[in-house]
């Protein structure tokens, strides 16, 4: 029987967001300034830093940077989210980690669809934060039958998109005329469209309850919110994008400058106002704005343990306190980060011994040494085993609701308080999230295991 020839998902993957990537830069011409703005800041800082950066990051990292980084949506149904699992996983992409965003104001939880293995991220390290609408935290019971109706009457994947994920689930995957065919028919469902099939009332009631659901429910799919290049300076990007007339956030979300960087740091650029037509009753169209889609910009740093991860938290915990409206008063808040995080080590050898970040490890090309007797640190201490800080590659709630507030055009400030319901997320999703926490240490590892095994086998 004739064998047909798969297309890599890591291909198909690189080739979908490319084309994305291309797509959202015709429909955000500023999109296309800050992936410029952000390849001189990678450029200077890799002349300036070079010795550095081959210390603290592998080289197939550095390869990554000019490849997108990660794209943000907005699901309204279970439905929606389970066929985007399906859709994702033709891209070899897998639901990683669980968000409760309604502990910081916002109706909706989140996972990642992501790569997960080393040989994977290293070819395409694309990443989608995907957000799921939690309807049943809207107070008004009518409000949310409404928004059900609603979201009943969209289908946001065209027909032949749906038959080409059941295609490769059924064969195992997409040939080259197919995968061709999905990467175009995918398109569509990430395209921005200007005209909502809402009436401008309808609008602008669901944005009095949240911008959020506003832009979940009105529109005919989930426009892809924003796109987010990776740079090794977030500081000089941020004073690039103001020196340059780009209306930058006030604040840079997560972690201070550090010598060593930790976990995620990310800006943007404000959103765009951006013209939409309304339906009418007489079938007409209403012209009125919507405010949602901007570009991000992302700094990766070091994955932290859980240790070193509850001690971020309680760390910025205490700079909330002091701080709790940080975009308010942006040099003080800065000033106070800045001071209240001296008490995190920012040493890489303390960091690995008191285990609070993850190490991958690598043997030394010349290790023709006497090592059947040294323990792992004593290895490291001769240079036989050289631990390299793991990249973080994954997100952090507090810093992806600080991004969305502040490009969310709101005229309230609703609280959606509420518990996480990591176990209907996971229902609608049709399969359970893989925890980040335990994917970092068995990568962890599994790296220490190869290393003992050529000196000992």
């Amino acid at each position: 029987m004739f064998e047909q020839s798969f297309i890599d998902p890591n291909h198909i993957r690189e080739r979908f967001s490319q084309a994305l990537s291309a797509m959202y830069r015709a429909e955000v011409p500023l999109y296309g300034s800050l992936i410029e703005l952000v390849s001189e800041v990678n450029e200077e800082y890799l002349q300036a830093h070079s010795a550095k950066l081959h210390r603290s990051e592998r080289d197939s990292d550095l390869t990554r940077l000019s490849q997108e980084r990660h794209g943000a949506i907005r699901l309204g149904t279970a439905e929606e989210l389970h066929t985007m699992r399906r859709f994702f996983a033709v891209l070899g992409m897998q639901a990683v980690g669980y968000y409760d965003l309604s502990v910081a104001g916002l109706p909706v939880h989140s996972t990642a669809f992501r790569p997960v293995a080393a040989r994977d991220l290293a070819a395409n390290p694309f990443r989608v934060f995907t957000s799921l609408l939690r309807v049943e935290l809207i107070p008004d019971l009518a409000l949310q039958d409404q928004i059900k109706a609603l979201l009943s009457q969209r289908q946001i994947f065209k027909p032949q998109l749906l038959a080409l994920i059941e295609l490769a689930e059924e064969q195992g995957g997409l040939n080259a005329e197919q995968a061709s065919r999905f990467v175009l028919s995918a398109l569509d469902t990430f395209r921005w469209h200007s005209e909502a099939p809402v009436d401008a009332v309808t609008y602008q009631q669901l944005k009095h309850i949240h911008p959020l659901v506003a832009d979940i429910v009105c529109f005919k799919g989930p426009h892809i919110n924003h796109l987010t290049p990776r740079t090794l300076d977030i500081d000089a990007a941020q004073s690039a994008m103001l020196a340059r007339g780009i209306e930058a956030k006030a604040i840079i979300e997560g972690p201070p400058p550090r010598q060593h960087p930790i976990l995620l740091r990310q800006t943007s650029f404000k959103a765009l106002e951006e013209t939409i037509q309304f339906q009418t009753a007489s079938g007409e169209w209403q012209a009125g704005t919507h405010t949602a889609r901007f570009g991000e910009i992302e700094q990766r740093g070091i994955a932290l343990t859980p240790r070193g991860r509850a001690l971020y938290d309680e760390l910025l915990a205490q700079v909330l306190e002091r701080v709790p409206q940080p975009e308010a008063n942006p040099e003080y808040y800065s000033y106070v980060l800045q001071q209240v995080f001296q008490a995190f080590p920012d040493d890489l050898t303390v960091l690995r011994r008191e285990g609070l970040a993850y190490f991958d490890y690598h043997l030394q090309a010349d290790h023709a040494l006497e090592t059947l007797r040294l323990s792992v640190e004593e290895l490291i201490q001769q240079g036989v085993i050289i631990p390299v800080p793991m990249i973080y590659e994954d997100f952090l709630p507090v810093s992806a609701a600080g991004i969305f507030r502040s490009n969310l055009a709101t005229d309230s400030n609703p609280a959606f308080n509420a518990q996480a319901n990591q176990q209907a997320f996971e229902q609608a999703l049709g399969v359970g999230v893989l925890h980040e926490f335990e994917w970092y240490a068995r990568m962890e590892k599994q790296s220490l295991e190869r290393c003992l095994a050529v000196l000992h086998g």
